[in-house]
């Protein structure tokens, strides 16, 4: 009982600190992570000019707020004349409580519309335990998610789950996740994270598909071969159409069997703490973002 008690009040101390003092925590989690201090008067490392633009654009920024939301967001491909790029949404709910399974195909994707990682992917619906997923979505759905890292533009977001079509591949593991880097409406580099499924490995390219290899430390990389999509320059024209207005974005697609899907915008990658970047990596990121 004491437990639960303290740990409610540590959530409440967090809230509050997070809305009033957003700097400071932010100072006490980039030292914890970076051991080092937090420069916010002249950033140069990427994770410190994102730091910046969390602080002093993000929380009031509506676009960047509706952009973040799984489910907003794709109100804004449609404006920027992308519809085609969505995945398929089967529905949406306010509530696990709301979920109907008979309704659902066999397999699906279900996720709350904010944060990272609230996501149960189903390939059998027969065999899914969907009493624990309730419980699981249920607890996602209490956590409020973006206070103990000040992302507060995460907290203004109205929760909701979605339910998406679920992208298969032919050997059955996650499909490429292509983030593109956007600083000003320009893609600089590319992302693709593989073996999703167990420790993720993460390779960079540029917009020539040449291998980055000191964006982030080496152990963080992957040994194997990965190929050039063969619809690379229209992933880049279309992460530069949806990040003409931002100072910047990180636009994730799928290629599902050659067609490039949508999958989300994200403004604080990593929290703004990811520890993965070389020291060289973090500068050179850090020079293509203007703040």
């Amino acid at each position: 009982m004491l437990k639960k008690v303290l740990k409610k009040i540590k959530k409440i101390y967090i809230k509050f600190v997070a809305i009033c003092f957003p700097k400071y925590l932010s100072k006490k989690i980039y030292m914890k992570t970076q051991h080092k201090r937090l420069d916010l008067k002249n950033p140069k490392e990427f994770n410190e000019k994102l730091m910046y633009l969390k602080l002093n654009d993000y929380k009031n920024n509506q676009l960047v707020i509706d952009c973040a939301d799984k489910f907003k967001v794709r109100d804004y491909v449609k404006k920027c004349g992308l519809e085609n790029i969505l995945n398929e949404l089967y529905f949406s709910y306010n509530s696990p409580e709301e979920i109907n399974w008979e309704e659902l195909p066999n397999q699906f994707v279900l996720k709350w519309n904010y944060g990272s990682g609230y996501n149960i992917i189903c390939r059998d619906k027969i065999k899914l335990n969907k009493s624990e997923v309730l419980k699981q979505m249920s607890i996602w759905g209490k956590q409020k998610f973006g206070y103990n890292t000040a992302e507060l533009h995460y907290t203004k977001i109205k929760p909701k789950i979605i339910c998406e079509k679920l992208i298969n591949t032919p050997n059955g593991e996650p499909p490429k996740d292509y983030k593109l880097y956007c600083f000003n409406g320009n893609v600089k580099v590319i992302l693709v994270c593989t073996e999703r499924d167990k420790s993720v490995k993460l390779n960079f390219f540029d917009t020539k598909w040449k291998q980055l290899q000191d964006i982030v430390e080496e152990q963080y990389s992957s040994e194997k071969m990965i190929e050039k999509p063969k619809n690379l320059e229209q992933m880049i024209k279309y992460a530069e159409i949806l990040g003409k207005n931002f100072k910047f974005v990180r636009v994730d697609f799928y290629n599902d069997n050659g067609k490039i899907i949508f999958g989300e915008m994200t403004f604080t990658p990593a929290a703004c703490i990811s520890p993965k970047y070389s020291e060289n990596g973090s500068r050179k990121l850090g020079d293509y973002l203007t703040i």
